[in-house]
């Protein structure tokens, strides 16, 4: 392994374990505030990265897509959070904002991300680390927006599909939520050809446009 694959991961470790931490602490959060306990008794509700953690979605997964493309792209999942959506106050209503929660984690931390990308311009330049730290904030607001958007897709068991399905009717939400035990592999069918990048890549170039003033 080259140096400076080594270098590229050092740099991505520490957005990613934000950006996955803080999206999933915020679904458990949220529906614990909406009236859902069950991921905080599990210990959810936290900054811990170990609760987490998917050995598969979380290491094995985006640490073989970070390599296979030279550090150009990573992509993986945390372990699910559990929600029951039966005890929340009013279940198909605030599906919505537990849904949502975690998207908007990751453009707050986009935004962070960018935020400190401009601030390291009026810092002084030191050799050892501010080129890093420069690589670290573009990295961050890039995987945030791209976590952000693939979450937002309209698909079980994505976030986007549950908020689909909370602002549906109920006759039409409840088919569309039939969808979910084959949205996985739909996902993994528009990632293999291609078809994931093309959707993605539009959205991601423009919301990134949108945070040029900081970057």
């Amino acid at each position: 392994m080259d140096n400076s694959l080594l270098a590229n991961m050092a740099i991505a470790v520490l957005p990613l374990i934000f950006a996955i931490t803080l999206h999933e602490a915020a679904h458990a959060y949220v529906a614990r505030y909406f009236g859902d306990d069950t991921a905080a008794r599990q210990g959810r509700i936290t900054l811990n990265p170990l609760p987490h953690v998917d050995p598969i979605g979380t290491l094995l997964l985006p640490a073989g897509l970070f390599l296979l493309s030279g550090g150009m792209f990573a992509f993986g999942y945390a372990k699910p959070v559990p929600v029951d959506f039966s005890r929340l106050r009013r279940p198909k209503q605030d599906m919505f904002w537990v849904a949502a929660a975690g998207p908007f984690a990751n453009l707050l931390m986009a935004i962070a991300w960018a935020l400190l990308h401009k601030l390291m311009f009026h810092i002084p330049v030191n050799p050892y680390y501010t080129q890093a730290l420069v690589s670290m904030c573009l990295f961050g607001a890039t995987f945030n927006v791209l976590l952000m958007l693939l979450n937002l897709l309209p698909l079980p068991p994505l976030d986007g599909g549950r908020i689909v399905v909370s602002l549906l009717p109920l006759r039409q939400a409840i088919a569309f939520s039939r969808i979910e035990p084959y949205g996985m592999l739909i996902l993994i069918f528009l990632l293999v050809t291609n078809l994931l990048s093309a959707l993605l890549e539009p959205m991601i170039r423009f919301c990134l446009l949108l945070l040029q003033p900081f970057l």
